[in-house]
């Protein structure tokens, strides 16, 4: 009678063991991974052409948003910057003219047009870095993503557009004397602002006659 039960038991365990577990062909599982895997670049071009483009004509004055960051800054912050997390870094959608003053290594220097502080800022051309021009616009919504991964490669691709697109010309081109008008993206940190050292990624860079 024991070995009855026994036999039985096994069975319905192998029954119920054989209908809990199924199998996929290779080719089915690999398809619905790839369906799941995000595009950084795909999504990163579409920003660029859809979103980050058509707002540079939104970009505040660099000069204006100095003057009003130290009359105001807790308003012009509110006002003109976004950042999709909490913290003090913040950014800013910025347009500017200027000349050239120097051609370094890294970077380009520009005496900015107009302000009789003779202020200068620094375009980059070689350390293409940060959420800068993935957040400056304000229009990016992180639940969009998945990951932190995801969002992240955003801003890698971003920035690979900046150096593959927007900069060769610029630097094969550039030198002292030239002026040029930009529109770029800048961080800034609220607890420490520092209006002295301002670094612009470059969203995109006319050269103008020379002077």
């Amino acid at each position: 009678m024991k070995a009855v039960k026994y036999i039985i038991t096994v069975g319905v365990i192998i029954l119920v063991a054989y209908h809990s577990v199924y199998f996929k062909k290779l080719d089915e599982v690999k398809a619905v991974l790839s369906a799941k895997e995000f595009n950084a670049p795909a999504y990163a071009q579409k920003y660029w052409s859809d979103k980050l483009i058509p707002n540079l004509g939104k970009a505040i004055e660099i000069t204006r948003l100095s003057a009003l960051l130290l009359s105001d800054p807790t308003k012009t912050f509110d006002n003109y910057s976004h950042a999709l997390g909490i913290g003090n870094l913040r950014y800013f959608l910025v347009r500017g003219r200027g000349q050239i003053e120097s051609v370094n290594e890294d970077d380009v220097t520009v005496l900015m047009e107009g302000d009789s502080s003779k202020r200068t800022i620094i375009i980059a051309t070689e350390y293409i870095f940060g959420n800068a021009v993935r957040d400056a616009t304000g229009a990016i919504n992180i639940n969009e993503f998945e990951n932190t991964m995801d969002f992240n490669n955003v801003s890698a691709e971003i920035n690979k557009i900046i150096r593959e697109r927007v900069l060769p010309p610029f630097k094969k081109q550039a030198h002292k004397g030239i002026l040029i008008e930009f529109t770029g993206a800048i961080e800034l940190n609220k607890e420490h602002l520092d209006l002295q050292n301002i670094e612009v990624l470059p969203v995109e860079i006319k050269l103008m006659n020379e002077r």
